[in-house]
């Protein structure tokens, strides 16, 4: 039994190394020179993100300060170096020593890199023209990036990037469809593109990974080094350990926690797997569902605020959001998505009719500990009002020297929650596998690492208070991380008055320097993602494949809304499998973003970006935990000893709810808190937890004892109400009045001030003129005033010829000019606008809550007839 766990565990860490960090492991000098150079990396993101090179520049008058483009090369040839350094090439490559080849390819990846430094100002002055030179430096950067990408994520993602180079090559091959083909380019013009400019491996995605994903991947690294994973593990445990199915429920709770800073789900599920999973197995849950439930947990880690797997960011950048508002949009689903997580888990304890843990023994009185609890949840309330709006009152009142109070009030808050630690002894790593006769309690594991809470509450200041960049954000963050890290030890056994306090001071720089080193290693593989993932959206941008895959989906949909979502959210889960977070984001909103936005305008369906996004963002996590591939579901089987493709299902199955989701986005954006006030974001959430909890209950087959069918299409019904009641009140009463669209400007006119105006635009098919395309827009008018005038500051000429209210192609940077590029404006048939959406007074969408609560009571009536074990 014993070698079975040991070897398990090799397997887990090996196979997380392999994902994230690099499976070789080399000692001496060579092994030295590989942790130096992680080292240097992750010094090189804290020197470029600092005010540093703006010092040094005005201090000694040389520019040391690296620009964009300049940060992006660098940062792919630390990537590319260590990949080849700390990655096998094959299966069969040592994991102990180096062979020759690949110090060459690290040697040539960083030789294609530089070269892009060295010869900066002659290549900008090229302009499109590269030389022999230019063509070799972009050739060998392609072949190293390629088997970087294979060595550190397998091939899906090297098949996904070749099939995209090859079209750009053979697009306009005669075996081709006609559908389509594209004129094809040169293999000058596609390595210029690809390599030696902003368009393909170094565009914005790999921007993103330099400037901001390194520094929260460092932030959380450095976390985990200092204690927090552990900390963050046994108080979920403290709290929920003693509830039936407590250690499942921790596991989400634990899960959650480490998906705050975690951006990977892998990593995750080892993390939190290794202690969770043994025992949930010992507390009566079968080794499938065991691994499953912290499947579950760490794939919705990633889709978890402010971090979501790094995405976050990139998300931003794509869609032009501010990344505070991403937060907000990202924040309910989520919440809502573990809550419902935490009463599957419920639902399957009381399934298995299994018990919690021992709580420690009472010694207050019932009333003491309500109390406690009271007391507690006061306590964490006034600490967010003070973080908002003390920390805000500051900036008021002393706007020159925020920053250097928030300084000081940091360290004050930093001694006094050490001192609070240090009567308490330090937070060991337990053996999962031995036996827990007694969980701790959860005040006295809460004390010992309240102070992990401070870098977090930095990072928050930062971004809601000062408003910085999310990368100077977690610039910040991650010092006051590397103070915690260097000084806690130091520090308590000061507090202690006992112990080696040099020795305690060198276990913080260890800490500090594994925890810089893993972070640099955990981005190996995120650094050459976003490269490759920069050839699919510089491929796109060079040929417009995106528009294929639209009319593809388009013609397999048969124009059906539905049916395009279903057929977005599966090849969403194929292209995301086997792909880490960003790289799984970065596909999939390349190529399937455009074409919800597109087909779902032309079906007369407007759905702002942000839920366009989310959509194929969730769907492509989703195959974290899908099989075949499902790298997580592999990970939490070789902990728990279950089957993979068993766990996968089952963990599938768990996440069926996180997959209603994003439908529910494109229907009923207020999930998103798009639009919506204070109180209805509470009601909002409020509700939309009941209706997770029931759609839940219904798929589980179990909500106070075993569904029947008709009990299971019951809830389901209910929980649809609830999630979009206006699905009904559209079938009794259209929300939009057509009016001929000859009357446009009248209406525009007529509109207030900061009023969109919906409207149908038709007219031929740019490609097959024969075809009459729709399109559903809707423009805003801004000011009061001429509806012809409001028309055309929002980009649009019209005029009205008759009966018809004809469209002039807008102008090139207007609002309007990239959308109608699929219109021919200077054929046979014009371009009208065939009719106005005007909304319609209406019941409140709400009324339908109430057959849906009354049927819900039917339901409760009925099996607590036949309830026999007690809902909680």
């Amino acid at each position: 039994m014993a070698e079975d766990i040991q070897k398990r565990e090799i397997d887990v860490d090996e196979l997380v190394a392999q994902v994230d960090t690099g499976a070789r492991s080399v000692s001496g000098a060579v092994g030295r020179f590989i942790a130096g150079l992680a080292f240097v990396w992750s010094l090189f993101q804290l020197y470029v993100a600092s005010n540093v090179p703006f010092w040094i520049t005005e201090t000694i008058g040389v520019n040391v300060v690296l620009n964009n483009f300049e940060v992006r090369v660098v940062h792919l040839a630390f990537a590319l170096a260590l990949a080849a350094l700390a990655y096998p090439l094959f299966k069969s490559s040592g994991r102990h020593h180096i062979p020759w080849y690949d110090w060459l390819l690290a040697i040539l990846g960083v030789y294609a890199c530089l070269y892009l430094i060295v010869f900066d100002e002659a290549i900008s002055a090229r302009a499109g023209l590269p030389t022999t030179g230019d063509l070799v430096a972009a050739t060998i950067g392609m072949v190293v990036l390629a088997i970087a990408v294979y060595r550190s994520l397998g091939l899906p993602l090297v098949i996904v990037a070749g099939v995209f180079v090859c079209y750009v090559f053979f697009g306009d091959a005669n075996w081709l469809p006609e559908a389509i083909q594209w004129k094809g380019a040169s293999y000058g013009k596609a390595m210029w593109h690809y390599w030696m400019q902003t368009e393909g491996v170094f565009g914005v995605a790999l921007g993103v990974s330099a400037s901001m994903i390194f520094l929260f991947v460092l932030f959380g690294s450095l976390l985990e080094k200092a204690g927090a994973g552990n900390y963050f593990i046994k108080l979920a445990f403290a709290m929920l350990g003693h509830l039936r199915g407590g250690p499942a429920k921790a596991a989400v709770v634990a899960s959650a926690l480490s998906g705050l800073y975690s951006g990977s789900s892998i990593a995750n599920v080892v993390t939190t797997g290794t202690f969770t999973i043994p025992l949930m197995k010992r507390t009566g849950f079968p080794p499938e569902k065991a691994g499953a439930v912290e499947v579950a947990s760490s794939t919705n880690g990633q889709l978890t605020p402010p971090v979501m797997g790094a995405a976050a960011f990139l998300i931003a950048e794509f869609t032009g959001i501010a990344y505070t508002d991403i937060i907000r949009h990202a924040f309910l689903p989520a919440v809502v998505s573990y809550i419902a997580l935490v009463y599957i888990v419920h639902l399957e304890a009381l399934k298995l009719e299994l018990k919690g843990l021992t709580k420690p023994p009472a010694t207050q009185t019932l009333m003491r500990r309500m109390i406690g609890v009271l007391t507690g949840f006061i306590a964490m309330c006034v600490l967010a009002a003070a973080v908002y709006y003390g920390l805000g009152w500051i900036k008021v009142a002393f706007p020159n020297m925020t920053f250097y109070t928030v300084i000081v009030l940091f360290l004050v808050a930093y001694l006094l929650l050490l001192g609070l630690a240090a009567r308490h002894p330090d937070l060991e790593m337990d053996d999962p596998n031995a036996p827990l006769r007694e969980l701790p309690r959860a005040g006295e594991v809460a004390v010992t690492g309240l102070h992990f809470i401070l870098p977090i509450v930095i990072l928050i200041w930062c971004i809601l208070i000062e408003r910085f960049s999310p990368s100077l954000s977690a610039y910040y963050a991650t010092l006051s991380m590397i103070v915690i890290v260097v000084t806690q030890h130091p520090i308590k056994s000061l507090l202690r008055g006992a112990g080696d306090i040099g020795g305690a001071f060198k276990q913080g720089v260890e800490d500090f320097v594994s925890g810089m080193i893993s972070g640099a290693r955990n981005m190996i593989a995120i650094g050459v993602a976003t490269g490759a993932a920069g050839i699919i959206v510089g491929t796109i941008s060079l040929t417009g494949a995106h528009q294929v895959v639209g009319e593809f989906v388009e013609f397999l949909s048969g124009g059906n809304l539905m049916a395009m979502l279903l057929l977005v959210a599966v090849m969403s889960l194929i292209l995301g499998m086997g792909l880490p977070t960003t790289a799984n984001y970065i596909v999939v909103s390349s190529l399937m973003a455009p074409v919800i936005v597109s087909v779902g305008a032309a079906s007369g369906l407007l759905v702002p970006l942000i839920a366009v996004h989310m959509f194929v963002f969730y769907f492509g996590i989703l195959a974290d935990d899908t099989p075949p591939v499902g790298l997580a579901a592999f990970a939490a089987a070789a902990i728990s000893g279950g089957d993979p493709i068993k766990t996968g299902f089952q963990g599938f199955g768990y996440d069926i709810r996180t997959a209603l989701l994003p439908f529910l986005f494109i229907f009923n954006t207020e999930l998103l808190l798009i639009d919506v006030t204070v109180w209805k974001a509470v009601f909002v959430f409020c509700i939309a937890t009941v209706a997770m909890l029931l759609f839940a209950a219904a798929t589980q087959g179990y909500f106070l004892t075993r569904n029947r069918i008709w009990e299971t299409v019951a809830l389901l019904l209910i929980a649809f109400t609830l999630f979009r009641p206006g699905f009904w009140l559209d079938l009794m009463d259209p929300p939009y009045e057509n009016r001929p669209g000859v009357e446009v400007i009248e209406i525009a006119g007529t509109q207030p001030a900061g009023a969109e105006l919906r409207m149908t635009v038709a007219g031929p098919d740019f490609d097959n003129p024969d075809q009459i395309d729709t399109l559903t827009i809707s423009v805003p008018l801004g000011e009061a005033g001429d509806g012809a005038a409001r028309l055309e500051q929002a980009g649009l000429l019209v005029m009205i010829d008759g009966d018809e209210a004809v469209l002039e192609e807008p102008f090139p940077g207007t609002a309007f000019f990239d959308t109608f590029q699929d219109f021919d404006f200077y054929g046979d048939t014009l371009v009208t606008i065939s009719n106005v959406e005007l909304p319609k007074d209406r019941i409140a969408k709400e009324l339908f809550y109430l057959p849906a609560l009354v049927l819900l009571v039917i339901v409760v009536l009925v099996q607590r007839r036949r309830q026999t074990v007690p809902a909680f």
